[in-house]
């Protein structure tokens, strides 16, 4: 009875009246509340550069004392930045890992560091574990600190309440620039490219000195994007337009490289950001077992202290730039970098372009210093007060110390003070403190000395503060002396898109052996070996015919005539592979006909059409040979009018390959034939030739049956209708 009633109890608990909740109060309270903490908390940059795992981690090492002291374990700094970062160790160390100077990922690197922290162009280089390396405060992060504990910015409790941590750095220059960044949020992502420093600082001064600075003026100051892995930029100035003035757009990065002659190899020096150098051996791997760079014999990372080298081996005689030309077409030696200049202000974000961000920071930047001189201000004010107070005892020190010494309570000396020299109660308490050692002319004297200095300054503090102007002259003379400090040469260099010559589209075609059917009803079918194991018995409709088939490659190319006087090119690799048991593909709409233009002949391209010559029999009984490379053009064309002459309606087009005679059997409607060599048909080196009679009709008659090669096997009558001259007279065949 007992255990019944225990059973009824646990079915209750664990069957609890449904909760039917609304879809949108559901994403309101539950799913909102995570898309604001991870776009504002984690993953979007703010306008001092830094996203909430790299501020916390920098702010650390600052306390740390890291930035004069010497190296500290990494796996020490990690620990302490777990106060105020409690997402893991691994999380934390990754994110040191791409602030260092070891790992080359950014122009000018906050973390010097010491042991092995990977290659910012290499996906497979790790990085040692922390326990291993150091690490300390390069001397350029002392820009990022400048005036932190002057009341620069918020300081506010961190996640548990047992420390504190700044709201934003008080970054000295526009470090959201210089620095890349890149994040993915929840439906918004951000990645910002990074720029030279002295370019951006020029640039901020301009907009200090006129906030209304067009984008035009800042793109002749910052020319481009620049990376920490060098490589060229290909600068199109549309483009970079809309990425100033938008923040979003793309431009591409290529590789830079020399050439060895001597042992016959391209030494790729510097890579696109954007890639890493697996991705790149990767690509040419594939593309040398596909056959489709012959050039290459090897490729192999040679990657040592000295730095990035990606050395190809190519065949004597190989022109490098035209093979480079080619593998920036097929390889990520050439790639893009896409902006999306995504930005926290004041914890909203924003999409801003170069020009916006600089207008931001300027602001941001205004007010860090607005409050540190402010802050200072009020230091040297209350100095100023305190050394006012010791002036008055220099007009009677033995007063002071009589007054001291003649007090019977410590706790009425201050206000003895006060009341014997007429101060208040926090300039007597520092008077009160004064060491006796200290109570002589000279030391006095000396510190009242320092009150014209103090009011001096403070004055200049004041007149600064009350003039915009006075103040953004302020901000734009820090940034000067940082760009003489720390600016340094571009390292991606600017190639003019409008300087680069046009290369033909290198398109990738994959190789492998074909067998094409053409058929009389206007049907194509491009049949794998493969497919053809399991089946090789062509399918076709009622009444229709193979006329065509051959053995060849995908990457061939192919001539279709037809009855208007035209000639189609085509690449087997436009298309589709079929299976013996189909229909295949109807040529018409694939290539575009003309409304009831119908195919007469198809044909392989061979590589040597020296000798290959076509002839064309018309309807009224003449034909002519003219040569295939009439056919060739300079520019890839893949329709040509005026293949032949237009005098007669086209009976048949025979191929005569490599000069080798074919016999041709010419059929007309009142059932009389003749049987031909091709080589009896004269040859004329102009495609509308009308040609010369072959057979010898009556008025009326004309030519509906055309046949050779394979196909004379199925006509019976074809031996006895065979003439060795012309004009030819026809045999009976009924």
């Amino acid at each position: 009875m007992a255990k019944k009633k225990v059973r009824n109890e646990i079915k209750e608990y664990v069957e609890p009246a449904p909760y039917n909740q609304p879809i949108t109060e559901t994403i309101e309270k539950n799913y909102m509340p995570y898309v604001m903490s991870v776009i504002i908390s984690r993953a979007i940059p703010e306008i001092d550069g830094f996203k909430p795992a790299h501020r916390k981690l920098l702010y650390t090492m600052y306390r740390m004392g890291l930035l004069t002291g010497s190296r500290s374990k990494s796996s020490n700094i990690v620990g302490a930045t777990m106060k105020l970062n409690p997402h893991g160790d691994a999380t934390i160390y990754d994110t040191m890992v791409r602030l260092t100077k070891g790992n080359e990922a950014l122009l000018h690197p906050f973390i010097d560091s010491k042991g092995s922290f990977g290659k910012q162009y290499s996906r497979d280089m790790a990085y040692a574990a922390p326990r291993y390396t150091e690490a300390k405060l390069a001397p350029f992060s002392a820009e990022l600190f400048e005036g932190i504990d002057r009341d620069a910015v918020d300081i506010v409790p961190n996640f548990d309440n047992s420390t504190t941590e700044p709201v934003l750095l008080p970054t000295s220059f526009p470090n959201i620039l210089v620095s890349p960044n890149m994040g993915i949020a929840v439906g918004m992502a951000s990645n910002i490219c990074s720029f030279n420093l002295a370019e951006v600082c020029d640039g901020a001064i301009a907009v200090l000195k006129n906030p209304n600075v067009t984008t035009e003026k800042i793109m002749s100051i910052i020319k481009a994007p620049d990376f920490s892995g060098g490589g060229f930029i290909l600068y199109d100035r549309e483009q970079m337009r809309s990425i100033y003035e938008t923040g979003r757009g793309s431009f591409k990065l290529r590789s830079k490289y020399s050439f060895d002659k001597e042992n016959s190899c391209i030494e790729v020096l510097e890579i696109p950001y954007s890639t890493s150098i697996e991705m790149i051996i990767k690509k040419l791997t594939d593309l040398m077992k596909d056959g489709k760079v012959k050039e290459i014999t090897d490729v192999r990372d040679e990657i040592d202290l000295s730095g990035f080298k990606l050395t190809i081996d190519v065949r004597r005689g190989t022109d490098p730039d035209a093979l480079m030309k080619k593998l920036y077409k097929l390889t990520p030696l050439e790639d893009d970098f896409g902006c999306n200049f995504n930005v926290l202000i004041n914890k909203a974000p924003r999409q801003l372009g170069v020009v916006g961000i600089l207008k931001e920071w300027c602001e941001f930047r205004l007010g860090c210093v607005r409050r540190v001189l402010t802050f200072d201000m009020g230091k040297k004010k209350d100095k100023l007060h305190l050394l006012v107070g010791l002036g008055k005892v220099l007009l009677d020190i033995d007063k002071a110390i009589k007054i001291v010494r003649e007090t019977e309570k410590e706790s009425d000396v201050v206000p003895r003070l006060m009341e014997g020299f007429r101060i208040d109660e926090v300039q007597a308490e520092y008077i009160a403190e004064i060491k006796l050692r200290h109570l002589n002319r000279e030391y006095i004297i000396g510190r009242i000395k320092e009150i014209e200095s103090l009011r001096a300054e403070i004055a200049s503090i004041e007149e600064i503060l009350a003039d915009e102007l006075k103040l953004r002259s302020y901000v734009a003379k820090e940034l000067s002396e940082i760009k003489k400090k720390y600016g340094i040469p571009r390292k991606t260099q600017i190639i003019y898109t409008e300087d680069i010559e046009d290369e033909p589209a290198v398109e990738e075609k994959e190789n492998y052996n074909v067998r094409i059917v053409f058929t009389k009803g206007g049907y194509f079918k491009k049949i794998t070996f493969l497919s053809l194991r399991g089946n090789d018995e062509q399918k076709l409709k009622d009444g229709d015919e193979i006329v065509y088939s051959v053995d060849t490659e995908n990457i061939a190319d192919i001539m279709v005539f037809t009855d208007r006087c035209k000639v189609y090119k085509a690449s087997l690799s436009d298309f589709d592979t079929v299976k013996a048991s189909s229909f295949g593909e109807f040529l018409a709409p694939k290539l575009n006909f003309d409304e009831d233009e119908r195919p007469i002949m198809v044909h392989v391209i061979p590589e040597d059409v020296s000798k290959d010559k076509v002839a064309f029999i018309f309807e009224n009984g003449k034909g002519v040979r003219v040569p295939v490379s009439a056919y060739e053009t300079k520019a890839t064309r893949r329709r040509l009018t005026g293949a032949y002459s237009s005098a007669s309606p086209i009976a048949g087009a025979v191929y005569e390959a490599g000069g080798v005679p074919v016999e041709i059997y010419m059929e007309n409607d009142a059932g009389r034939a003749i049987t031909i060599k091709s080589s009896l048909i004269p040859e004329k080196a102009t495609r509308n030739a009308s040609g010369v009679t072959l057979f010898q009709l009556k008025k009326g008659q004309r030519i509906v049956r055309v046949e050779s090669g394979d196909a004379l096997e199925n006509v019976s009558e074809a031996a006895k209708c065979r003439k060795i001259k012309i004009p030819a007279t026809g045999v009976n065949v009924k």
